[in-house]
């Protein structure tokens, strides 16, 4: 009989130090995706208010709560991290679990805006991406989800399947980068 082992998306892959830039994976944290159901906004709001300290995310921001954080995932949707939902958030939200779904990957340090400005379109100035920003983006040719968490690092989400691809265009953006210096 054959032996599974479990592995992390970016298992044998992470982290990397190059130049002022350190990428690692993020592993081990639950996630679900939440979206409320018609006309459950309002009720929604409350019982998550009451059950994790967070409201619903505006578009493109991330809210943090009792040792989680609700990050906007898209229209009328956003992605619980951190901590298993509350089952009274099920009577008003289709809940689904999303743990093993996304490569996760923080890219930390003073050129990290450097790199990920060779890989999106999205605008990383602070002035119009800082701290608790979030969006649902292109990353080089995948789809992904960045989130500024703090003032020199970024989470990365893209999909699980997509973690090889995601570490190589990382360390090419960090080669490059590094090579300026």
């Amino acid at each position: 009989m054959a032996e599974l082992i479990a592995k992390s998306p970016c298992e044998g892959l992470l982290p990397l130090d190059l130049g002022q830039v350190q990428a690692r994976e993020v592993v081990g944290q639950p996630m679900a995706l939440v979206a409320p159901f018609k006309g459950a906004a309002g009720p929604l709001g409350a019982a998550l208010m009451a059950a994790h300290g967070l409201s619903w995310p505006d578009p493109g921001k991330v809210v943090q709560g009792q040792g989680c954080q609700l990050q906007w995932f898209g229209h009328s949707h956003a992605m619980l991290v951190g901590c298993p939902p509350s089952d009274s958030l099920r009577t008003h939200a289709a809940i689904s679990d999303q743990s093993d779904a996304w490569a996760v990957v923080a890219l930390e340090g003073p050129d990290a805006a450097a790199v990920l400005a060779r890989l999106t379109p999205l605008d990383l100035r602070d002035s119009q991406f800082g701290p608790g920003d979030t969006a649902r983006t292109e990353l080089f040719h995948m789809s992904a989800a960045i989130t500024r968490s703090g003032a020199q690092s970024y989470q990365i989400m893209v999909f699980r399947s997509m973690a090889g691809t995601l570490v190589h265009d990382l360390k090419t953006a960090m080669q490059a980068v590094a090579a300026r210096s």
